[in-house]
């Protein structure tokens, strides 16, 4: 599994993007797949995740403005974000079952 992301980078304070993560390796089945965030200086922190059920959960700091959608089963994955916050700069990785991991996309929110 090689999960890859993309659609990062620079937009102004209420912007929005969309960030896409699909398995450029071998297709494995997933059960869960999600978005984490890392700031510089910080801990990487979850943003929102995705059950091969449908099942979503988001930070508190995502809920209204974030979308996240997708199909573990698929391996791909998709993270709508609107209303952004500089506060939401950092690196945003995608990650299935708790160990796979991306390579991160950078997303720059300027004030």
């Amino acid at each position: 599994v090689q999960l890859q992301a993309s659609g990062g980078g620079l937009v102004q304070t209420g912007g929005s993007l969309k960030l896409s993560c699909a398995n450029t390796g071998s297709p494995r089945r997933i059960t869960v797949m999600g978005w984490y965030r890392q700031a510089p200086g910080t801990q990487r922190e979850m943003v929102a995740q995705l059950t091969d059920g449908g099942s979503r959960i988001y930070a508190n700091s995502a809920k209204g403005r974030f979308t996240i959608s997708g199909d573990p089963t698929k391996n791909i994955l998709y993270l709508q974000m609107d209303s952004l916050k500089p506060e939401d700069t950092g690196l945003y990785y995608c990650m299935g079952d708790f160990k796979f991991w991306g390579q991160g996309t950078e997303v720059t929110v300027s004030s």
